[in-house]
């Protein structure tokens, strides 16, 4: 194919605007027919308050008829012999870019546009259009382009008047921040675009997610530390000016390489009122409590975190034998108990224990010198990889939601839903119990009390099939 030809792309968007809006207009009424609605688009619509991968949730057969649609005009043009790698490129990106854009929950479209070329408002919809729809389910069925709408009569009336209040609307400040950062390049479609209420009734407790914009291979790169830094501490600052109360600290954004645990931040601002959580008190607390009743003896591998050296000494509190396989590991952890063992650190020569607390660094190499049946618990924010099928392995330290915590995303995508990180999970609690303390740094709260205080605010253990 070349790589423009005008006929195409005037073809293109001929076929679009014609029969394929058209027909979805009409498929997306039909699919709100009881029948239909409870069978496909209801998984779809169970999205209220949406966000961009809202967009491509639809059972399979849903999804097949909508490519169907979108492929007319692609055929359109190879079988009258006017494609063009152009036209094919920007049709594709256009209705991704129109259907994530639709569901980000965030007004985006300049009033000025439609001052300039009135008649716009037919051919493009904006997020509060189809915010609109997820509301109120019988109106604004139209694709990308509302002409449908306005021709058949459900336009809904309050579309316009939603559509200036949301451009006028002042920021929403949330009580806690959760900082997070992006994973892979896929990651950033499960990050809300915008603000939950403008589709639905603010919470008592507010809740936000910002993203440090670095991917977690970025971490590990020494000349990328300083600007890392400058990121997480200026998101902190912007959050003590905003009045925010609580920040917690997610995935790779607290570390003792990169800044002490998030004590750095704290050293060089003593007097913040926001309060820095890093939610090591809770997450030892959910490995300790995952921890099978009975067992004597735990490994102990991985990279020796805080998370690790905490919860190797609530063990060895507990009677518990916790071992390790090098000497290193042992004087490193014997330093941090900062009092005698009483013989509950060993050095192990084999790898016997069949209940092992693993962290970053785990091996393939070791997982699969474990015996049969081994339980894997994981101490880390990232869930190990799974090289063994004849044993078991617990999610990443976490808890179920209460059924009164509406609208939370952006959580880890490894854990089911409405399973939240307990890192995550102790911001939240500790704004809700009014703590006046940070906790970062080498410091931590007492790990009894972080449990209770989660449990009493409705957060449960996690009882689910071990993967």
């Amino acid at each position: 194919m070349p790589m423009w030809r005008t006929d195409g792309v005037i073809l293109t968007i001929l076929i679009h605007a014609g029969p394929v809006e058209f027909l979805y207009y009409w498929l997306h009424r039909a699919l709100h027919h009881h029948y239909l609605y409870s069978r496909y688009l209801s998984h779809h619509h169970s999205s209220i308050v949406t966000e961009p991968i809202t967009s491509v949730t639809h059972p399979f057969a849903e999804l097949m008829s909508y490519y169907t649609l979108f492929a007319i005009p692609m055929l359109t043009m190879v079988f009258t012999g006017t494609g063009s790698v152009t036209a094919f490129a920007i049709y594709v990106t256009y209705i991704d870019f129109m259907n994530n854009m639709g569901h980000c929950n965030f007004e985006i479209i300049p009033k000025w546009l439609f001052s300039i070329f009135p008649p716009l408002k037919y051919l493009i919809y904006t997020p509060s259009f189809h915010s609109l729809h997820h509301t109120q389910f019988r109106t604004n069925y139209s694709l990308f382009m509302p002409f449908y709408d306005y021709i058949y009569g459900t336009m809904d009336k309050s579309t316009d008047q939603l559509y200036e209040s949301a451009l006028k609307r002042p920021e929403e400040l949330p009580d806690v921040l959760h900082l997070t950062h992006l994973t892979t390049p896929e990651s950033i479609y499960h990050l809300p675009f915008g603000f939950a209420s403008l589709a639905s009734k603010p919470y008592i407790l507010r809740l936000q997610t910002w993203a440090i914009p670095k991917y977690n291979i970025q971490y590990s790169l020494e000349c990328q530390k300083l600007s890392l830094n400058s990121l997480i501490e200026k998101a902190i600052l912007e959050a003590e000016e905003k009045g925010i109360k609580v920040l917690s600290l997610g995935l790779m954004n607290q570390g003792k390489e990169l800044n002490k645990y998030g004590g750095l931040y704290v050293d060089r601002n003593p007097k913040l009122r926001v309060k820095v959580v890093d939610g090591s008190s809770l997450a030892v607390a959910v490995v300790l409590n995952n921890i099978p009743k009975g067992t004597t003896q735990v490994l102990l591998r991985g990279k020796l975190t805080k998370v690790a050296c905490a919860t190797a000494f609530a063990l060895s509190q507990k009677g518990i034998k916790v071992a390790v396989l090098h000497e290193d590991e042992y004087l490193k952890l014997n330093k941090s108990f900062n009092s005698n063992s009483d013989n509950h650190l060993v050095i192990s020569n084999n790898y016997s224990q069949t209940t092992w607390l693993v962290g970053d660094g785990l091996s393939e190499q070791e997982q699969k010198k474990a015996p049969k049946g081994t339980l894997f618990i994981p101490y880390s924010q990232f869930p190990p990889k799974k090289y063994r099928k004849d044993c078991s392995y617990n999610l990443t330290p976490a808890m179920v939601t209460p059924l009164s915590l509406e609208n939370v995303h952006s959580c880890e995508n490894w854990l089911p839903r409405r399973i939240m990180s307990a890192w995550r999970i102790a911001g939240i609690v500790h704004a809700l119990e009014g703590w006046n303390e940070h906790e970062c740094g080498y410091g931590m709260l007492n790990i009894d009390k972080a449990w209770e205080a989660s449990l009493r605010n409705g957060f449960q253990p996690a009882k689910l099939p071990k993967y």
